[in-house]
């Protein structure tokens, strides 16, 4: 069972609502169904400005009557992030930004923990502290079993929503999904760009596969959760079943009219350092209850002990100010039990 369209808009309607990262692929969806929904003001927070630019222009040609501020920031800013909330008072707030390239982040380690971990800290303190009703953290399936940096620091920021969730002023809430159609950086657009030059297709391996969906589904799916949500939740979402790499790239060669491995070759590499050849959206020990949506279902995660979590974060403060790449890796991993590398 769905909400409706006019139960989600009891959800936004008259309220202040800020979404971090809203120029990127997710973020600005959610930005295009939230404006849909009647905010009394849509705040559309991102460091990039271009990205801003667009996304507020195309917001205010839909919607001319709405109120849209447009923010360039960094979420590490943590003064910058609390004067916000100070002035605007967001109600609602879809936490988006974040750093996700799995292979840039495992040579950069301390950027995916400074961004990922420490920024969403930032912004979901300062979303406590002005008594926000809800704060959606937008998680992934690379936080279940991670094998990456990126997937870890996402389990962190899981972890920093269940522990805040406890003081039961703002209710928090994780949404993990898988990969989305279209995003910026996802395999499709490079397949296509590669059929297009008349290149061979380059697959990691031919086992690897991942789940898909694409991106308004997956919003959607998102504004369901945050409607559900009555805090301390980690809402899984129903992808499907996984589709393999090869197959999506042979399929994408047929649509363009061409036939794969006579047209346009695919020659197989190897995955790239942090990558699985399959996702998980449960780790081993968490297991799952329904929602009355079947598409959505909850992790039985839970919460991390708190003195370790912090304690743990206090180390990676340290670890990241010295740029200790291996050991703020083994640092993650002392925090999030099944990450290994």
């Amino acid at each position: 069972m769905f909400c409706s369209a006019n139960e989600l808009k009891n959800l936004i309607n008259g309220r202040v609502i800020l979404i971090t990262g809203a120029a990127g692929s997710i973020g600005s969806e959610i930005s295009r169904q939230a404006a849909g929904l009647e905010p009394s003001i849509l705040l559309l927070l991102d460091q990039d400005e271009t990205g801003m630019f667009n996304i507020e222009k195309e917001l205010q040609g839909s919607h001319p009557n709405l109120k849209i501020v447009s923010i360039v920031a960094d979420i590490q800013d943590k003064g910058k992030i609390n004067q916000v909330f100070f002035k605007w008072q967001p109600k609602i707030v879809f936490h988006a930004a974040a750093y996700k390239h799995v292979p840039l982040m495992e040579k950069e380690p301390e950027e995916a923990v400074k961004n990922n971990i420490f920024g969403t800290r930032i912004v979901a303190q300062a979303a406590l502290s002005n008594n926000a009703e809800k704060f959606v953290f937008i998680s992934t399936d690379k936080a279940v079993n991670p094998s990456s940096v990126m997937g870890a620091a996402k389990r962190v920021g899981e972890m920093i929503c269940q522990n805040l969730n406890k003081q039961a002023k703002t209710k928090f809430i994780s949404v993990r999904f898988g990969n989305v159609l279209g995003s910026r950086g996802s395999v499709i657009p490079v397949f296509q760009e590669q059929i297009k030059k008349g290149a061979p297709i380059q697959v990691t391996h031919e086992n690897m596969e991942r789940f898909f969906m694409i991106i308004p589904e997956a919003v959607n799916l998102v504004f369901q959760a945050a409607k559900l949500g009555s805090g301390g939740e980690i809402f899984v979402l129903n992808m499907g079943d996984p589709i393999r790499i090869l197959d999506l790239a042979k399929e994408l060669i047929r649509l363009s009219g061409l036939e794969p491995d006579k047209d346009i070759p695919i020659i197989f590499t190897s995955p790239r350092p942090g990558e699985k050849f399959s996702e998980n959206i449960l780790t081993a020990e968490e297991g799952s209850t329904a929602t009355e949506n079947d598409r959505i279902f909850v992790a039985k995660s839970m919460p991390a002990d708190e003195s370790v979590l912090y304690n743990g974060l206090g180390k990676l403060e340290i670890l990241v100010q010295n740029n200790s790449k291996q050991e703020i890796i083994n640092a993650l991993k002392e925090l999030v039990p099944y990450y290994s590398k």
